[in-house]
């Protein structure tokens, strides 16, 4: 006989706390082991969670719609009906007299994330059952494979889709290494200077969304890194041709400019590096993340892997999948914190320049403008029209030089402007 806790798992290594979206489970209501039980938002995505033990639901904790910290219990799972009652009663901080102290029962840890890694103690504290993702479940069942059967070659033997399509005799498409994340520098707390508002004068407070304190958070590590920024302005009249030949195919203007901005990086590795206290990293893969706006606030960086090695289609449609999953939350944290060079585009709501902030853990970062007409000087001395746009690069200063920033933007602009067909091979 047991009380467990459901804890409220680390659904990726830089959440600290997490926001409960549904409980799929009432209190009362009797769950199996390994079924899926409430999602959490975590700071980037929602993910089912599912339970280690059988039991039932006692009492909930934490309600739909609140949150709680990375390790603190958010429901309690009787193993019996008989230890509802009691489950409820230590859940409100009351003893119950009948039961002495050494036949009390121990809370013990009965949730496992079922579609991250988890970093927290808790979660260690598991049972031998096999960890399986949902899709690797779906696809398992679709091949007829026990998932008991297989090995799992994820985050403490999970086992994940690549391993169901390995086992099927499939070749699972590759996956770039995850980016070690850098830990964020301490920096001094910054206090903001109290509003001088009228008394008569009233304010709505709506609370940041878990999204948004993500990126409040970042923002503010990021005052800790020394960066420079170089601008530089791209004639787009060949890339503007090319894209309203590539559009009716399915290709965004996002995967031109990841495409031109990965083929450029490769030329110019120094620019695809970030800073630890180790030293220099220079990553294996160049992984290009582009921030996209949330729906309800904030943003979030979707990554295109291996940006140079695909081809423009496959590029467009893997840009395609992973914008409308990140709309509905449904990101891994690998498809969203990979990135080792970053790209904010703010041109097709005709913002003529600006400057992006670094985000932690990465070297720099480009910010895109529109492309207009300009009148501009040719070197025969006339005059033309010419479509323009502007671009500001944002660089931690620490690894990446105003040389190596400026060559860079140099290619990437000799790119643009003159070989945008190799774009397309």
């Amino acid at each position: 006989m047991a009380i467990r806790e459901v804890f409220m798992p680390a659904l990726s290594s830089t959440m600290t706390e997490g926001k409960i979206v549904s409980w799929q489970k009432s209190p009362g209501e009797k769950v199996e082991k390994g079924e899926f039980v409430v999602v959490v938002e975590s700071d980037k995505a929602d993910m089912d969670v599912e339970t280690f033990y059988g039991g039932y639901i006692a009492t909930i904790i934490v309600q739909a719609g609140e949150s709680a910290p990375v390790g603190s219990a958010i429901a309690l799972i009787a193993e019996t009906e008989a230890e509802i009652e009691t489950a409820i009663q230590q859940a409100q901080g009351k003893s119950q007299p009948a039961v002495t102290p050494a036949a009390t029962p121990t809370p013990e840890p009965a949730m496992a994330a079922a579609t991250a890694p988890a970093a927290t103690a808790a979660t260690s504290l598991r049972s031998d059952r096999p960890i399986v993702s949902p899709r690797a479940r779906k696809l398992a069942k679709e091949h007829g494979i026990a998932v008991e059967t297989l090995h799992g070659t994820g985050p403490n033997g999970r086992i994940t889709a690549d391993d169901v399509s390995t086992a099927a005799g499939k070749a699972p498409a590759p996956v770039a290494p995850s980016q070690p994340i850098t830990p964020p520098v301490a920096i001094p707390a910054v206090v903001p200077p109290v509003a001088n508002i009228p008394a008569s004068v009233s304010a709505q407070i709506v609370p940041f969304t878990t999204f948004q304190a993500a990126v409040n958070r970042n923002m503010v590590a990021s005052l800790a890194i020394p960066t420079f920024r170089v601008g530089y302005t791209i004639e787009t009249n060949n890339l503007d041709k090319l894209y309203k030949q590539v559009k009716s195919k399915g290709v965004t203007m996002t995967a031109l400019l990841a495409k031109a901005v990965a083929i450029t990086l490769a030329k110019h590795p120094n620019v695809n590096t970030y800073y630890s206290d180790a030293g220099v990293n220079h990553p294996s893969a160049i992984n290009i993340a582009v921030a996209v706006s949330m729906p309800d606030g904030g943003l979030i960086t979707p990554v295109l892997q291996n940006a140079d090695r695909l081809d423009l289609y496959s590029l467009s449609r893997m840009w395609k999948d992973l914008v409308d999953r990140a709309r509905i939350k449904q990101l891994q944290p690998q498809e969203y914190s990979s990135g080792t060079f970053t790209i904010s585009n703010l041109g097709m709501l005709g913002v003529d320049r600006f400057d992006a902030i670094l985000p932690p853990g990465t070297g720099a970062i480009l910010a895109i403008g529109a492309s207009h007409p300009q009148v501009v000087a040719t070197d025969e001395g006339t005059f033309a029209i010419r479509r323009q746009m502007q671009v500001n690069l944002t660089a931690d200063h620490r690894v990446i030089y105003g040389a190596d920033a400026a060559n860079f933007l140099k290619d990437l602009a000799l790119l643009l402007a003159t070989d945008t067909q190799s774009l397309t091979l």
